[in-house]
């Protein structure tokens, strides 16, 4: 609640300061105007999500004002404050627009019913919004995508056609140069032309190579491909492949998800890995007979994936160095100390956040924050590779 911007606007002084004092303590701090006039003001300085708007108002009325925030502000929601007997103008207010009205005297928890309802919608909508714009972003990179895979294979194709003359060229080459080598050869006419001419050969396979190698790591594609990616599909499938370790320990593993998470558009394949990560390391720092919990909920706007375990905990002068490359709390050659430090590496390219909570003898508790949409930051129109497809589509034309 503390998150809604709010707007009340109403010309009673004392019913409009006793109002934003009661949303106050409900958390939610009004900006107050005591006319249509500076409800317009305020909302031209500062962005509202709602408006509790009075539509018997000296000067400009509600009605009207209501037609200039949907005119101006579409996004913003307004409910109507009406007396008895001017419900005709709540009704007129919700065919303008409105998202509802109230008859006074209010009750106050109604009104706080109908703010909240009011902000639930404009959060879904605001999430529509940004799906759509995700959806569009997506399939024009998939669309670049498919011309960067096409690149690959040509590239692949053209290394090998050419890869295999070269070899023959410089093998030969190489047989020539023996031969001029050999004794008999010593007083061969004009030798040294023939040498350097072969050493050119050499040198222009040697470059042939360099540039077919070039084209290759040019072409090569490792960036991460997006998907929608079900979290509790992937927490499952990470379960069953570490399920059997868990058993040989006798470690019971618990999954406590919250319903209302669909899917996130993320990569799945380095998230299954992330969860096989900790989900390992769990197992290795849980006893026999110990729990290992993995929790998903949203908060916030994110997703929140939890794994937590009942095992040793990590000491308190460790918890900074856990993600450093090659640390590791395990006896020599049993563990790499890379797994935490891929871990954050891939949480942190899709845009997230991990941390670790740990009790010496309670257990450790990695939580992972990750966004609804992970942002494309690479706009794949502007790569170089791309240029380069344009213009070897532009010779090909002209040739």
């Amino acid at each position: 609640m503390k998150n809604i911007r709010l707007l009340l606007v109403d010309d009673e002084d004392d019913y409009r300061q006793t109002l934003a004092k009661r949303l106050t303590k409900k958390d939610i701090t009004p900006e107050q105007a005591e006319s249509g006039e500076k409800a317009l003001s305020i909302l031209e300085k500062k962005k509202m999500d709602i408006v509790v708007l009075d539509v018997k108002m000296p000067g400009m009325d509600g009605i009207e004002v209501l037609h200039h925030i949907k005119k101006k502000y579409p996004r913003t929601e307004v409910i109507f404050l009406t007396g008895h007997a001017a419900t005709q103008d709540g009704v007129e207010g919700i065919k303008t627009g409105a998202f509802d009205y109230l008859s006074k005297p209010i009750e106050f928890e109604h009104l706080l019913g109908k703010i909240k309802q009011a902000y639930d919608k404009i959060e879904r909508e605001e999430e529509k919004l940004r799906e759509t714009e995700f959806r569009k972003k997506m399939e024009q990179q998939m669309m670049t995508t498919e011309r960067l895979a096409s690149l690959g294979t040509l590239a692949t194709g053209v290394a090998h056609e050419i890869n295999n003359p070269l070899a023959i060229i410089n093998e030969s080459a190489g047989w020539l140069k023996l031969i001029l080598n050999k004794e008999e050869m010593a007083q061969m006419p004009r030798k040294q032309d023939f040498e350097m001419a072969l050493n050119k050969i050499e040198k222009g396979v040697d470059r042939a190579k360099r540039i077919t190698r070039q084209l290759l790591g040019f072409a090569k594609k490792d960036d991460f491909v997006l998907a929608e990616a079900n979290l509790m599909e992937l927490a499952n499938e990470a379960v069953q492949l570490i399920n059997r370790e868990a058993a040989n320990k006798d470690i019971e593993i618990v999954q406590e998800m919250a319903p209302n998470i669909d899917t996130i558009w993320s990569e799945p394949y380095q998230l299954r890995q992330v969860l096989i990560n900790l989900l390992t390391n769990a197992i290795h720092a849980t006893g026999s007979g110990g729990r290992i919990t993995i929790m998903l909920e949203a908060v916030d706007g994110e997703v929140a994936l939890t794994v937590q375990d009942s095992g040793h905990g990590i000491p308190k002068e460790n918890l900074d160095k856990i993600f450093e490359p090659f640390f590791s709390t395990k006896s020599t050659g049993e563990g790499t100390g890379l797994g935490l430090f891929v871990t954050r590496r891939i949480i942190e390219k899709l845009g997230g956040t991990i941390e670790v909570e740990s009790l010496l003898g309670r257990g450790t508790s990695f939580c992972i924050r990750l966004p609804r949409y992970c942002e494309i930051k690479e706009d794949l129109d502007q790569d170089e590779r791309i240029r380069f497809l344009d213009n070897l589509a532009k010779q090909s034309g002209s040739t």
